[in-house]
């Protein structure tokens, strides 16, 4: 066994399995690597498997009716992706592409269902999954209706706030790299738009850009124009250290 049983046994759905199901299942699975900007599936492929993350990131998304990409995910290391599989294939009907240079565990999908018919913890877990991937799905969708770009562009910044942001002495970091296309294509909108908005939100001092990071710096005051709820931990105030990491958020 190796590093990929680590991988596999510090994921949220396999947590729970013996040492020597774990095996099993690292055993019937591959490692793939992709580079930045490389496709992993295209839609109308066959999903007859699931992929776990190992390094790096990918995005899924559909491409729409006048050819712009809406952006479905954003898939960190630890998370599954791909999961139509599990429900007994058929084609995909997203893209997934690695963001950045990506390592991927290739899982069969009838290895899935048989963990879930003798697991009842793993069904469970796969049934959560795929729960909270739709909510997050409906309430961006939510959020993308009847509301103006600067809203929705508002809504996504305390989005990521939320899984990716650092509480700093100058505000939360958002601390993930996305350029003013990928913002824009998570919205609905153009590029064009997105930088004259983010122009905005720096001259108002709500927000700070800093190679290509972006700072809020009234995060309070932006989820109260959009009536966002906040977490608990956005309202936090950083420690001695100068710095506060919010819990998922990378290192």
């Amino acid at each position: 066994m190796d590093k990929n049983f680590w991988y596999l046994k510090n994921c949220d759905l396999f947590e729970r399995l013996s040492q020597d199901q774990i095996a099993q299942v690292e055993q019937n699975s591959s490692v793939r690597q992709f580079g930045r900007g490389n496709l992993v599936y295209l839609p109308t492929e066959s999903s007859d498997a699931v992929f776990l993350l190992l390094a790096g990131r990918i995005k899924l998304y559909h491409i729409t009716g006048d050819g712009k990409q809406a952006l479905l995910a954003l898939i960190e290391p630890g998370e599954l992706f791909g999961e139509l599989a599990i429900l007994g294939g058929g084609e995909r009907d997203e893209y997934a592409e690695a963001m950045l240079k990506s390592t991927i565990l290739r899982i069969p999908g009838n290895v899935i269902q048989e963990l879930m018919q003798h697991h009842p913890e793993v069904s469970l877990g796969v049934t959560k999954l795929m729960g909270l991937r739709r909510q997050r799905v409906e309430q961006r969708l939510k959020s993308l209706l009847f509301r103006s770009n600067r809203d929705r562009l508002t809504y996504l910044l305390l989005d990521l706030a939320e899984k990716y942001g650092r509480l700093t002495q100058q505000g939360v970091l958002i601390n993930i790299k996305l350029s003013h296309q990928e913002l824009a294509s998570i919205i609905g909108s153009t590029r064009e738009t997105v930088t004259v908005l983010l122009g905005e939100m720096q001259d108002e001092r709500s927000i700070e850009i800093q190679k290509r990071q972006i700072i809020l710096r009234k995060t309070q005051h932006l989820a109260q124009t959009i009536d966002f709820k906040l977490t608990p931990a956005l309202k936090a105030k950083p420690d001695q250290s100068g710095e506060y990491m919010l819990k998922g958020a990378e290192a």
